[in-house]
């Protein structure tokens, strides 16, 4: 029970296997940057592409496995998905035990991987969606809410303590571990799935890929969403490595005050995504979303502003951690009522559409701020990114919420 809402022992089944994954792929946070570095010895160039090439391109693969996934029954999927992010990782510690690792076969597993995490999370929503009733979904994305930020808190220096312990290697072996024990979670949830019905003798067709977004833009609450969503995140994912190069360059911070600037106000996540429904229930699911949609867009552009120091780390952490509480309270919101807002029978394409929208936008900006840095300096593109973050609030939806409830396919 939670909150009065029982969300059953599936649930809890689900659950648990998302955390071994998100543990896992936490433990190994980059891990195959890491590799590149430490062992193929490549350059910023090469780093950088691995990570824009391998979410670009993993998306454009896990395009069109969005309409294969929707027809299909769930929590196989699933579990195909955990077995090829398995076997992917477990490729990088076999070449890296034979003295065979290069750099494509890690351009490669980043792809694999990319795809797989897009096309799991499809059927992972799909799956949550019919294992918990529309009253418990708040209830349920606040708790995996809460699992992000926990394995966010705990991972990296999990990972950092194992990689100076073992070698660079170990963590990638974590996280194959996590996969399978997330395939075996899966595979221990105990409803019955039928296979989703479609039309007889209808194959997937071209304007199945985008029925995703067809879903998305006509929706006049999910529009609005969808847009700001993915422009916040766009835009706060550009600047990241902006602040990197600022930070660990001319303000001369030293690693560790670097990754602890991060890592502290990650238990902001945690607070934020604890207290999201006792918000909701108070206060509504719009207004809710309203204020801390607009509330996360306040903080970043005081980055600009950092400086040498100990009160320049604190002014980063302290930024970060009311961005990052924010965020804890809007995602899960988002999430539940994007759930609600979408029949059963496009989650899949829906969830596969917006994921790959946010990661080539992210991708695209990335790019885009990393040019406006060498031509203007790392700061000023920073404060340019905080000040059109000030405008998104504008695309926030001013409408109440309906629901549209399908037939589950996931009991």
């Amino acid at each position: 029970m939670a909150g009065g809402v029982s969300l059953g022992r599936d649930f809890g089944r689900l659950w648990a296997a998302y955390a071994a994954g998100t543990l896992g792929t936490w433990v190994a946070f980059n891990a195959l940057p890491l590799l590149a570095i430490t062992v193929l010895h490549k350059g910023s160039a090469e780093v950088a592409a691995l990570a824009a090439v391998g979410a670009a391109v993993g998306a454009a693969v896990a395009l069109p496995l969005g309409p294969w996934v929707e027809f299909r029954r769930k929590r196989p999927v699933m579990v195909a998905m955990d077995l090829v992010r398995c076997a992917a990782m477990l490729s990088v510690a076999a070449a890296y035990a034979l003295d065979r690792l290069g750099f494509v076969q890690l351009l490669v597993v980043s792809v694999l991987v990319a795809a797989a995490d897009i096309t799991f999370g499809a059927a992972s929503g799909a799956c949550l969606k019919a294992l918990v009733p529309a009253e418990g979904r708040l209830v349920a994305q606040a708790r995996l809410e809460s699992t992000m930020w926990t394995a966010t808190v705990l991972g990296p220096p999990l990972g950092g303590a194992l990689v100076a312990l073992l070698g660079p290697v170990a963590t990638v072996l974590v996280d194959a571990l996590s996969y399978l024990l997330s395939a075996a979670g899966v595979r221990a949830i105990k409803g019955r799935e039928p296979r989703p019905a479609r039309k007889e003798g209808r194959g997937t067709r071209a304007g199945d890929l985008l029925e995703g977004w067809r879903h998305i833009l006509a929706q006049p609450v999910l529009r609005p969403l969808f847009l700001n969503s993915v422009l916040v995140n766009g835009l706060i994912m550009a600047t990241a490595p902006l602040l990197a190069v600022l930070m660990l360059g001319p303000l001369g911070f030293a690693p560790w005050q670097y990754g602890l600037a991060f890592a502290v106000p990650c238990l902001g996540g945690l607070l934020g995504s604890q207290i999201s429904r006792p918000l909701v229930a108070r206060h509504g699911r719009r207004r809710v979303l309203w204020t801390s949609g607009v509330l996360r867009a306040c903080w970043p552009v005081g980055l600009a502003l950092v400086h040498s120091g100990v009160t320049g780390l604190v002014l980063v952490m302290a930024v970060e951690l009311a961005l990052i509480t924010c965020a804890g309270v809007f995602t899960p919101v988002l999430a539940a009522q994007r759930l609600d807002l979408t029949p059963t029978d496009r989650v899949a394409r829906t969830l596969t559409a917006w994921s790959v929208t946010a990661k080539a936008s992210a991708a695209a900006l990335t790019a885009l701020w990393g040019l406006l840095a060498a031509a203007v300096g790392p700061r000023a593109a920073i404060g340019l990114a905080g000040v059109l973050l000030l405008a998104t609030p504008l695309l926030l939806p001013r409408e109440e919420v309906r629901a549209t409830e399908g037939v589950d396919t996931c009991k």
